[in-house]
This record gives structure tokens, C-alpha cells and sequence, in this order.
């Protein structure tokens, strides 16, 4: 069965003869009556009651015309919907964004991507770095912002669109908070409030710390940055957040010290697969997201 046998189909039911339908497709009858009755017999049913004035559909005959419609229409149809698409009028984008670091490019991004292509769907996931590079390679998500670069050989195409500093964040009457910059080594007895895990930091947090020469004491994991911000200033730990974060943060509640060399940088970047296709809605983003972070001044 193919699209004409359909199309054939419902010219017959439409006129109510075969010579009629034949004359309007511009065929020949016999033609049209072998296409109905080779549809008859893939299906294995009778779809038309052949009388000697008048056709009449079987009830087989009249399911098929009800969904033969819609078919045909669809497939109709289909042209004008890839013009849309390639017009980049429609589609869907699934993008995957770390939940700690998002301020204010992101959203701003976001509504001005929604203005310029109202009828493109934008479906945002908030994950760790970790989850999001998955959510790639298995295809779930379409293109993601994470927080560290991947390793080159990783099959990903990657953006790199901010590097940040971390700095530690104190309460006001820690000792570390009336210095000038922080070593390292200096927070051996401290106790941390960590990203959660399936975040890239929280590995390079770790790496940093064995390099200082210790393991450090993790009190907390989450994905809230709030959260980390309200347990330093309750004086439960310390923790390390990006510079640009850091200058948002209450100066009367938290202090914020850079630290020494060798730094822990944010490297944020925009990353999708290299050998998948990517969606006209995908592409779209993509060269929107990455001219934006170009000229942005501002981190997520």
C-alpha cells in the first residue's frame, strides 16, 4: 500500500464512480479499478460494494475512508510543515542547564530566542554537568550548558563561552574572612558544602583539595546555591562559588576571598553531539546561544 492507493481510494468514494474518479485523476479506469481492488486484497477485505448505478462503501471501506482522510491530508500537508520547519517557524529544543550557575544571560537569552521565534518549543531540564553530557550521548537532551569542558575526546562539539574564577565564602567573623586571598591549604580543617555530585566541580574541588594536601570534610552536597549561601551564614562550613555569583551575594552575610594559584576555574560552555543530527530548532539555538555568550558580559 502506498500514498496513491489512498489518494485513489477516496477520489472513488468521492465521485461515486470509477469512470468518474478515473477522468479526474486523468487514468484510465481499468487502472483505477486494479489499484482498488490490489488495496482490497493487501487488506484482505471488501472496501466497495460494486453495484450496477451506484458504489457503496462496506463498513471496512468506511473505516478506511475516515482514517484514509486524515492520512492523506497529513501527508498533504507535509510540505508546507518542513517549509515551517525550515523556516525555522516550528519545532522543539530540549537543553540541558546547571541549576547553581544560572542568572541572569541565561533568561535574558532565552525571552529574546522566544521573541525572534514565537512558535519554536523550548523544553529546559536542570541537571549537573554529568547528567547533562548523558542526557546528550543517549539522545534525551539536544544540546546542553555545562559547567567544565569536556576532555577532547569526548564526542561532543564544544562552545566554551566563560571562564570564572571560584572564590571561598565565609561568614563575617571567620578567620579566613579578613584575608586578603586564601591558600588552599588553609582549609584543611574546614568543612564544606559541596556541590552535589553529579556536578563536574565537585571533582575538581576534590582534585584541588588532594593537590593542597588533604581530603576535604563534606557536611553537604546539593544544587542549591541558596542553600550552600544559607548554611555558611548559619556558620555550618565554608564553600566555593563563582566570582560573578559571589559579587550578587549580601556582604553583611557572606565574605567572599579569592584564592591563590593554582585557581579552580567555572568553564562554562554550550555542548551538543558531534555525530547526531540536530533538529532546524536545535541549530537555530545553537547559533543564537553562542553569538549571544559571545557578547555577553555577564556568566549564567
Amino acid at each position: 500500500m502506498n500514498i496513491y492507493h489512498l489518494e485513489y481510494f477516496l477520489e472513488v468514494v468521492r465521485q461515486g464512480s470509477f469512470s468518474k474518479a478515473a477522468s479526474t485523476l486523468h487514468l484510465t479506469q481499468p487502472s483505477i479499478s486494479k489499484m482498488i481492488k490490489d488495496l482490497e486484497t493487501e487488506l484482505g477485505v471488501t472496501l466497495i460494494y460494486r453495484h450496477a448505478k451506484q458504489l457503496e462503501l462496506t463498513d471496512a471501506g468506511q473505516a478506511l475512508y475516515e482514517q484514509a482522510q486524515q492520512v492523506v491530508a497529513r501527508f498533504q500537508n507535509l510540505p508546507e510543515e518542513l517549509d515551517d520547519v525550515i523556516r525555522l517557524k516550528k519545532g522543539k529544543v530540549r537543553i540541558g542547564i546547571p541549576p547553581i550557575t544560572c542568572a541572569s544571560v541565561l533568561p535574558r537569552l532565552l525571552g529574546q530566542f522566544k521573541q525572534k521565534f514565537p512558535l519554536i518549543q523550548i523544553q529546559l531540564y536542570e541537571f549537573g554537568s554529568k547528567k547533562i553530557q548523558l542526557g546528550i550521548l543517549d539522545g534525551s537532551l539536544d544540546v546542553g550548558i555545562v559547567c567544565t569542558l569536556p576532555p577532547a575526546s569526548e564526542p561532543f562539539e564544544v562552545f566554551p563561552c566563560v571562564q570564572d574564577p571560584l572564590r571561598l565564602i565565609v561568614y563575617p567573623e571567620h578567620p579566613l574572612a579578613r584575608e586578603a586571598v586564601a591558600d588552599f591549604s588553609l582549609l584543611a580543617e574546614e568543612s564544606f558544602v559541596l556541590y552535589a555530585q553529579d556536578f563536574s566541580l565537585y571533582d575538581h574541588i576534590l582534585n584541588r583539595c588532594k593537590l593542597a594536601g588533604f581530603q576535604p570534610k563534606i557536611i553537604c552536597e546539593t544544587s542549591q546555591r541558596e542553600f550552600i549561601t544559607q548554611m555558611v551564614a548559619a556558620r555550618l562550613g565554608i564553600a566555593l562559588l563563582p566570582g560573578t555569583i559571589c559579587a550578587t551575594l549580601d556582604p553583611q552575610a557572606i565574605v567572599t576571598v579569592p584564592f591563590t594559584d593554582p585557581q579552580i576555574y567555572l568553564h562554562l560552555a554550550v555542548i551538543w553531539r558531534k555525530d547526531r543530527y540536530l533538529s532546524f530548532a536545535a541549530r537555530s539555538w545553537l547559533n543564537f546561544t553562542t553569538t549571544g555568550f559571545a557578547t555577553a558580559a555577564e556568566v549564567l
